[in-house]
């Protein structure tokens, strides 16, 4: 059969190995001059290694894209255990602050902000969330009530609401505790990382494509969708069958008049926040030990602060130190709108109580992403695209899909194993 894939990430990517090693003719189309979607690298003067626009590392369960990395002969995987902390304004003195480890049950039970009781409740929770499956209870409540009812309200005060808040702003009492069980439960201590950045592995992946014989072409936007006497026809080309792997927003767009109306009208009433990534190149480091360090108090306009070169050795990117900050924001935030170096003046403050002094970056990289965050409430769930569409032979396979789990890599790949699945 003559397949097209729409889309260049992981999730294309995946289809197109997959489906080409069966024998069919697949073209794959990415606007993008690179492949990789979110995941795509850069490499600054004098890196040995590719860096991702946005924060990427894989769990050590996370079987979908350690499988295909096996299946493709990939070896360079490495995992670690690198160090999780929160920062909490002091309480005895609020203008210090304090970096607290969050990665053991002994960090927990020596936290010292919640009360032994919380501490219990919450513990017996995160113990339960872990070992429970998804269960309908999840979908009835907002993770606000959920942990209220379940942790408490200190738990939820001291804990959880600068997250929430953070990450999802206004919508962050809207959204599901599927969403945080998902969290609790794919969570591991070890972390992975391709050698070579991850840019290295979809580089691979293009080749193990092209090596049997699927088409890519790079830098071309599809313009026209439309049905034919027999096949789907994408701009002067027909084709037995097309997966679009592109975001919810920018399908509707390409397909409108392709899809019938009200199909079209059920995925708009999904909700969005665009990606804001800033990356910060120094000589010495914000963190001296945490790879990840959520950032707690109201006061700082950060929801994370995290030292990559913690993570990865700093010999990878000329001897420098990586830092990520990022945020999910409406499209009216004023951080969409700044450069990179207005950004950082915005955060340089902040930055200095972190690292306890003035840390002068050597460069500067803003990255922008639209779509990048759904809003997992309720409308999400009554809306959420599936694989099958109302056109027979046009199947869907993008990173809303991943739901009740948070987008990432295993998961885009998951989809591409599963779409191809259905050819």
């Amino acid at each position: 059969m003559k397949i097209a894939i729409l889309g260049g990430g992981f999730t294309g990517l995946t289809a197109a190995y997959r489906l080409s090693l069966k024998g069919h003719e697949v073209t794959l189309f990415e606007k993008a001059e690179v492949l990789g979607g979110l995941a795509v690298g850069i490499k600054g003067e004098g890196w040995a290694w590719y860096l991702e626009r946005a924060i990427h590392h894989i769990f050590s369960n996370d079987d979908s894209i350690i499988g295909l990395a096996r299946d493709t002969g990939f070896e360079g995987l490495i995992f670690r255990s690198p160090v999780s902390a929160s920062l909490y304004q002091d309480h005895e003195s609020p203008n210090n602050y304090r970096i607290i480890p969050v990665d053991t049950p002994q960090d927990f039970l020596r936290f010292p902000y919640l009360s032994l009781v919380s501490k219990l409740r919450s513990g017996i929770t995160l113990a339960g969330l872990k070992l429970s499956p998804f269960i309908p209870l999840y979908e009835s409540m907002t993770s606000e009530e959920f942990l209220k009812k379940t942790m408490g309200e200190e738990a939820w005060k001291v804990l959880w609401e600068q997250l929430f808040r953070k990450k999802f702003g206004k919508y962050a009492g809207n959204i599901l505790a599927s969403f945080f069980w998902a969290r609790i439960t794919k969570r591991t201590k070890s972390l992975g990382y391709f050698s070579g950045g991850f840019q290295t592995f979809i580089t691979h992946l293009e080749n193990k494509c092209e090596a049997q014989r699927a088409i890519i072409k790079r830098g071309y936007e599809v313009k026209n969708i439309v049905e034919a006497k027999v096949g789907i026809r994408i701009d002067k080309n027909t084709y037995d069958r097309v997966i679009s792997t592109l975001p919810t927003p920018v399908l509707t767009r390409v397909a409108t008049g392709f899809f019938p109306e009200a199909f079209i009208n059920r995925l708009k009433k999904i909700e969005y926040l665009h990606a804001v990534s800033l990356i910060i190149e120094t000589t010495e480091p914000y963190l001296k030990k945490a790879y990840w360090l959520n950032v707690m108090p109201k006061d700082i306009p950060l929801t994370l602060l995290s030292q990559h070169t913690n993570f990865m050795d700093k010999k990878h990117y000329d001897g420098n130190h990586i830092a990520y900050t990022s945020w999910y924001v409406e499209r009216e935030n004023k951080l969409v709108g700044m450069n990179e170096k207005e950004i950082y003046e915005y955060i340089r403050p902040h930055l200095k109580k972190i690292a306890g002094k003035e840390i002068k970056p050597k460069k500067l990289y803003l990255f922008k992403a639209p779509f990048a965050q759904p809003i997992f409430d309720k409308t999400f769930v009554n809306n959420m695209p599936t694989f099958k569409t109302p056109v027979k032979n046009f199947y869907i396979a993008n990173l809303d899909m991943t739901y009740p789990y948070d987008r990432g890599t295993n998961y885009a790949v998951k989809l591409g194993n599963e779409v191809s699945e259905l050819i």
